[in-house]
């Protein structure tokens, strides 16, 4: 985690009603040059000042597009730091890409330390030498990663992934990926860092995850144990291998929670029984009980298409289901979050009104704060990396488009 320094008591005392009367103004003051970006799982107070909202991909290629249509020399980004890396890395150098508050990390990125990664490659590699396995592993890493670990990746020959796209990206990976698959060759893909939806992807893909995936645990190797825990005869056997991260958030949603739902609702007619819709990086105990899994854009498009009279039980960020559950009441549909605790992202919560006003405040005065820079040296192959994906998808950066304030950013992501 960054260090943030404190705010003064005008920005910390400051009533609500007056912090954003602030922010809008401040807005209105640099105009064109400045451009907000809201994530999804951010808190209303700070949504209502975002001239879009979506998941971080597709926000950074949104401030890529609106700074080269309309000349915008500030971008801040209402999320978390690797989220303003990938801004960076797609906006031109003379753009600022600004974090309102620095310590708004991801604690599933920071699973993913380089130097750690470096040095689990080596091992992997090393023991299936030993093993006299011969083939190549691709890596292939969640947007939800560092530079740095975009940057592993793609000098590798691997490639980014999305939640939405994860399963293709997969099939590309196990197929050769950059260099088709030889006759007789083996591949493994050394997924990062989400264990959970690199499970999920591969049991999609008929994987048996029992046998053919196996988990690398950078905290067990510190602790002097071979191959991150795994046995070599896991690791020679597997095809997918699992970096040992995990979502804070989505690792609160537990089975019992979908058996809880799945109780309640026991005498009511199939038609009128609570679904459940539920994000890829929840384990996969909870992907399976569930009716639905998809990316936070396929959560958002499956309740906004949502039937009258239907219910939801959801298992993603609660200011994200609490919008939803809002906007679906407006049309007889009922949003509930899957579980009763409190399934906040804290590190994105550190983004709150008086961050924002306080960096908008210090660009009004011509002094750029908390810049998120990517090193060049780590920007070329992390931008290798994410190019492969979008490749793939097809999704390259489109000519710009018109400024739309407060637009949805559409398509999947994290």
């Amino acid at each position: 985690m960054l260090w943030q320094p404190s705010l003064s008591d005008d920005y910390t005392k400051a009533a609500p009603a007056d912090l954003a009367r602030r922010i809008d103004a401040r807005r209105r003051e640099l105009g064109r040059s400045l451009i907000i970006l809201g994530h999804h799982y951010q808190a209303d107070e700070v949504i209502r000042h975002a001239d879009f909202t979506g998941d971080s991909l597709k926000l950074s290629q949104l401030a890529a597009r609106e700074v080269a249509a309309n000349g915008a020399r500030f971008v801040v980004f209402c999320g978390v730091h690797f989220m303003a890396e990938t801004a960076d890395m797609l906006t031109p150098d003379d753009v600022s890409v600004v974090l309102p508050d620095l310590s708004a990390g991801c604690s599933m990125a920071d699973m993913a330390d380089y130097d750690e990664t470096v040095l689990a490659w080596d091992m992997l590699t090393s023991a299936l030498a030993d093993a006299n396995w011969r083939g190549r592993i691709i890596p292939v890493t969640y947007i939800n990663s560092s530079a740095a670990i975009k940057a592993f990746v793609g000098a590798r020959a691997g490639a980014v992934c999305t939640s939405s796209n994860a399963r293709f990206v997969l099939e590309w990976a196990l197929a050769g990926g950059a260099t088709p698959r030889r006759k007789g060759e083996d591949i493994k893909v050394l997924f990062l860092p989400d264990q959970h939806l690199g499970r999920n992807t591969a049991a999609a893909l008929d994987i048996d995850v029992a046998r053919q995936t196996a988990v690398y645990d950078p905290r067990r190797t510190a602790r002097g144990e071979p191959l991150g825990g795994m046995t070599r005869e896991q690791l020679v056997r597997s095809t997918v291998l699992l970096w040992a991260g995990h979502c804070s958030v989505h690792k609160l949603f537990r089975p019992e929670h979908c058996d809880q739902v799945r109780a309640a609702d026991k005498d009511a007619p199939r038609a009128r029984r609570t679904r459940i819709l539920v994000h890829p990086e929840c384990c996969k105990e909870v992907v399976d009980k569930a009716d639905l899994a998809g990316s936070t854009e396929f959560i958002i498009r499956a309740i906004e298409a949502a039937e009258p009279g239907s219910s939801w039980a959801v298992g993603t960020e609660t200011h994200l289901v609490n919008r939803l559950a809002r906007a679906a009441a407006a049309r007889n549909v009922s949003v509930r979050m899957l579980s009763d605790c409190q399934c906040l992202c804290t590190t994105m919560y550190r983004i709150d009104p008086p961050h924002l006003c306080w960096a908008l405040d210090q660009l009004a005065a011509g002094k750029v704060v908390n810049r998120i820079t990517v090193h060049p040296k780590v920007r070329q192959p992390a931008l290798l990396a994410l190019q492969r994906m979008l490749d793939l998808a097809g999704t390259a950066p489109a000519p710009a488009a018109a400024h739309r304030p407060h637009a949805v950013a559409s398509g999947g992501g994290d």
